[in-house]
């Protein structure tokens, strides 16, 4: 039963959603067989840098059950560069190099897993067969891949057209940071590095394209975050209409960002159907998504902090080098997160900021939960850590003494964000966040707490870090309300969902407006033809964007049924309510008028029209924030290390959180949840392996490894609501603050928990692997014993 006065939004409703997915009545793009579908497979370069002399597929074209090999030669002018999917803002002193790749390479391969040729068969099987049967003699070439020495003036290029490895070089500052360094008590600077790993989502992406001739209409599944660009930019590569088009991205199985992106396949597929007239199938195998999904960012910090001997911040500087891999199709978004995200909740009166970003012989690395923040996070994080420790200040104390107070917001940073716009904090609740998570992880009380945990023989730590992520960017995202004749609701909107809750979570927003129950109301994510404007499903957004949206056309709907039903009732529109999908005089529920009968006489077939009259209880709207929201909160954890083996168990994590205004509870804890198990993964197990080569050796999860269920704690959460003043619901996003502070946090408890058995552990390096602790264990006690034997 719905319930009066509009409570939806805030309650604990299940997901609408599960009862699909945990019966196997979801559709995903795997389960779509056309009848008499043909299947691809793609033939994959195996070296990183090279040139294609000879690639011969006469053999593979001869293979029974292949209808068609298509090379660079047979795609014509579809055999064009790709456009920049996000061109960077408009930064003074900008350099930007946009090299984007071609749908099949033609002569220069630039990274492992590129595609030589598309083999279409009637089976995959025959697809694969007949792709092991193509002879391709690439000549090779020294590969870069380290990121340094891309930038060398020796350095092999891996575009020959530009002078140097440079794609990209970016200077921001504010304030003096040279005069703040000169008035320090103490600056402390060190390099940190962070490197690659994938998003590893449990669904590969997948394509199915079906051309019928007769209505001259193409219709595409596609496991895509973005369906609506995707319809624009097949349409016209393929001289169709957009009208013609009809792009289905149904349940998808995890995006966290390397589905944003567009890649050669959503092309090559819907123009074979069209060339050959039969619907053509591919999905991506796993050995594949390590090569041909865009993946994760490496980067290299040499980073400055300037701090009085009180621990408050005078200034930061921070110089990085990013990898971009071979191509740069998403611009500058990872580099301008890092760059921004940095400076955390903190006042930071004086900061310089300068990135290079490089091609390198690797993978394209485009945004994956958290997009770069993680690195401006564990950079700061990591900063105040090692100032603290120099001061003989306690780690949360220091952070207290720099979070901005709530009178200090809305805040300026006075350098520009990815959304085109100055990076202004709007509302957040700092200290109340890190009080909070100090309170829950039992701070002030630990050491006593850390003797018992010790019993054991391992030794426990503790870390608290805090972060601010920008969410909910822009340009805008749409909705449709409509209430039908049988009396349920019908929401339409063009964003697509892959886990995150859509159904319910937007349910709410319009239940609230109109009177009825989330499960009376029907959603529709992610299909062209129900909603034909929108962007997507990134950067945290789709609560802020598409939620505001909603919120507008069931609002302009809610109007429109007390409308009618006053008129109907024959009472004031004031006097009514909305409840069990009943339009209701206040006091007297029993005067009702049910909103199926008020949808059916809305829309009269006979009879007098009035001027601006407009049939049904529907409305469209549209919403498109200023400026980006910022989310907010504090990570604690608690780890146990085993100083024989490196290994490293979390025995509690705590988030505290604040996305404004929360809709439902637990889809937010199960976002943040996700988004934690993402950050273990990033922070301790998952490092992609590249030779010196540009090759990677580890492309299989036999060793490239993911956290499991045994490797992710009970997750303990609390919610703090400080509503943005930037969009009617409050809302901020929530996606991927789970997974952006863990590493830092990680270090910070690692560090404290080996304080006593290793004094100067300085942990600088991401992923932290037991391997890699093991290393630095090890170099700290064969320096203690040098040191030893020198003075003896």
């Amino acid at each position: 039963m719905s319930r009066a006065g509009g409570t939806w939004v805030g309650a604990r409703v299940p997901r609408t959603e599960d009862a699909r997915l945990l019966t196997g009545r979801a559709q995903f793009v795997e389960d779509v067989e056309p009848p008499g579908a043909l299947h691809v497979a793609f033939v994959r370069s195996d070296l990183p840098a090279g040139w294609l002399r000879v690639l011969d597929v006469a053999r593979a074209r001869a293979h029974p059950g292949v209808a068609a090999v298509f090379t660079a030669a047979e795609l014509g002018p579809l055999c064009r560069p790709g456009t920049v999917l996000v061109p960077p803002p408009p930064l003074e002193g900008l350099v930007f190099n946009a090299r984007t790749a071609l749908p099949l390479v033609r002569d220069r391969v630039r990274h492992q897993g590129e595609a030589l040729a598309m083999i279409v068969a009637e089976s995959r099987y025959v697809a694969e067969d007949a792709a092991a049967l193509v002879d391709a003699d690439i000549e090779p070439r020294d590969a870069v891949v380290d990121l340094e020495g891309a930038l060398e003036a020796d350095a092999p290029r891996v575009h020959d057209d530009l002078p140097s490895n440079l794609a990209a070089h970016v200077r921001q500052t504010k304030g003096d940071y040279a005069a703040a360094r000169g008035r320090a008590d103490l600056v402390l600077g060190r390099r940190f590095h962070y490197d690659r790993g994938i998003g590893g989502a449990i669904e590969n992406r997948a394509v199915v394209a079906d051309w019928d001739a007769r209505a001259d209409r193409l219709q595409v599944w596609d496991t895509t975050q973005a369906p609506i660009p995707v319809r624009n930019v097949v349409a016209a590569a393929l001289g169709l209409s957009e009208s013609q088009m009809r792009v289905i991205a149904p349940f998808v199985g995890g995006g966290f960002g390397p589905k944003i992106m567009f890649y050669a396949e959503e092309i090559l597929v819907p123009w074979a159907s069209l060339r050959l007239g039969r619907p053509v199938k591919w999905v991506e195998d796993r050995y594949e998504n390590f090569f041909a999904t865009t993946q994760e960012r490496g980067q290299l910090h040499d980073s400055e902090i300037a701090v009085t001997r009180e621990g408050r911040i005078l200034g930061v500087r921070d110089t990085f080098v990013h990898d971009s891999g071979a191509y740069d199709p998403y611009g500058l978004t990872i580099p301008i997160n890092t760059q921004c995200t940095l400076l955390g909740p903190y006042r930071v009166p004086n900061y310089e900021s300068e990135f290079r970003v490089v091609f390198t012989n690797k993978p394209i690395v485009t945004p994956v939960r958290g997009a770069g923040r993680q690195h401006g996070v564990f950079v700061m994080e990591r900063l105040l850590d090692l100032a603290a420790r120099e001061l003989g200040l306690d780690p949360v104390e220091i952070r207290r003494r720099n979070v901005l107070g709530p009178e200090e917001l809305p805040h300026n940073h006075e350098i520009m964000y990815q959304d085109f716009a100055p990076l202004r904090y709007d509302s957040g609740s700092y200290e109340a966040a890190l009080d909070e998570a100090a309170r829950i992880v039992g701070y002030e009380t630990f050491p006593r707490e850390r003797e018992r945990l010790q019993a054991d023989g391992r030794a426990v730590g503790v870390g608290v870090v805090n972060y601010v992520e920008g969410t909910g960017v822009g340009p805008y995202e749409g909705a449709r309300v409509t209430v039908e004749p049988s009396g349920t609701v019908r929401l339409a909107t063009g964003v697509g969902t892959q886990g995150q809750g859509h159904f319910t979570s937007f349910a709410q927003i319009v239940a609230d407006a109109v009177g009825v129950a989330p499960s009376d109301v029907r959603v529709v994510t992610g299909d062209t033809s129900e909603f034909h404007w929108g962007t997507g499903t990134f950067a945290s957004r789709g609560a802020v964007v598409a939620g505001n949206a909603i919120h507008a056309a069931a609002q302009a709907v809610r109007e429109k049924i007390l409308r009618h039903a006053g008129e109907a009732l024959e009472v004031d529109a004031e006097d009514l309510e909305l409840a069990d999908g009943a339009a209701r005089v206040k006091g007297a529920p029993e005067v009702s008028v049910q909103l199926g009968v008020l949808a059916l006489a809305a829309n009269p077939l006979r009879g007098t029209v009035k001027p601006g009259t407009e049939p049904g209880l529907e409305a469209t709207s549209y919403f498109g924030p200023p400026c980006g929201t910022t989310a907010n909160g504090t990570h604690a954890i608690v780890v146990a290390v085993d100083p024989e083996t490196a290994m490293v168990e979390i025995l509690r994590y705590i988030v505290v959180h604040d996305c404004g205004t929360v809709i439902n509870p637990t889809i937010v804890e199960g976002q943040i949840h996700g988004g934690v198990a993402m950050g273990i993964g990033n922070a301790f197990y998952e490092e992609l392996v590249f030779d010196e080569f540009g090759g990677t050796s580890n492309a299989s999860f036999m060793d490239y490894l993911l956290p499991t269920a045994t490797d992710v704690p009970p997750i303990e959460t609390a919610h703090i609501e400080t509503p943005s003043p930037l969009n009617p619901l409050g809302t901020k996003g929530v996606g991927e603050g789970g997974a952006i502070p863990v590493a830092a946090a990680f270090a910070q408890a690692v560090e404290d928990a080996l304080a006593d058995i290793a004094p100067g552990l300085e942990i600088l390096d991401i992923p932290l692997s037991p391997g890699r602790l093991f290393e630095l264990l090890r170099g700290l006690s064969e320096g203690r014993s040098r040191r030893s034997g020198g003075e003896s």
